[in-house]
């Protein structure tokens, strides 16, 4: 079955292009044909960065959605909110296209990993928020976390979001290469995994050790994909 999954973070900086990029490199080494998507890409011209990091990390794979525009539907230069760069450019984010976009790579990979522009109360437009688009295709999302100052606070908020609007969640994935230390990143893991259950949602935690680019671990996401 052909899956979409949304990866959004509880931060800026936080490591979800990484992350994106890692899962779709060990999905493709157990055999999955897997896609990325950058689905607004801000503070760029011409071309998205985070793609890029994405097809490094899967071992430089390109697709012929990349040369047609589909695995980066939306760049504006400023890096900002979406709604902010597009509108300092006299645009607006075009939602439609980016869903047709990631329907289009939906039609010809197994699993197409849709990466955000911020979190989820972002503005990609004027009235819509990331999280409203999501809610509205139904997209399983895979929360980015981390074991640094304020991270607890900005994970539980963001499940709260995603419940609110009846987003469903695949998993998360805590990135301990930015936490500054191992006990709050350990008490990070403890406090998402209480209100994973207080929320009902399930409790599939991967994490993302310290990683050297030139050295990648081979991390298994099944927990997450299953």
């Amino acid at each position: 079955m052909k899956k979409i999954y949304f990866i959004s973070g509880v931060d800026t900086g936080i490591g979800k292009t990484i992350a994106t990029g890692l899962m779709a490199g060990a999905l493709m080494k157990r055999g999955t044909d897997a896609i990325t998507v950058k689905m607004v890409q801000t503070g760029n011209e011409g071309f998205s960065e985070d793609i890029e990091t994405h097809r490094s990390l899967m071992n430089g794979v390109r697709f012929p959605e990349d040369d047609k525009g589909l695995t980066a539907p939306q760049i504006f230069k400023f890096p900002s909110s979406p709604f902010l760069a597009a509108s300092l450019e006299g645009r607006k984010v075009d939602l439609d296209k980016i869903s047709c976009a990631v329907e289009s790579c939906a039609k010809n990979h197994s699993v197409t990993l849709v990466e955000s522009a911020g979190g989820l109360d972002v503005p990609l437009t004027e009235d819509i928020l990331t999280a409203d688009f999501v809610a509205a295709r139904n997209w399983p999302l895979i929360l980015v976390t981390c074991g640094r100052l304020g991270a607890i606070n900005h994970a539980l908020l963001s499940l709260d979001a995603a419940k609110m609007r009846g987003i469903p969640l695949a998993g998360i994935v805590h990135n301990s290469h930015f936490s500054p230390d191992r006990h709050l990143d350990d008490d990070a893991i403890a406090a998402i995994r209480r209100h994973l259950a207080k929320l009902g949602y399930p409790p599939a935690i991967v994490r993302i050790p310290s990683i050297q680019l030139d050295a990648l671990p081979d991390i298994d996401f099944s927990e997450i994909f299953s």
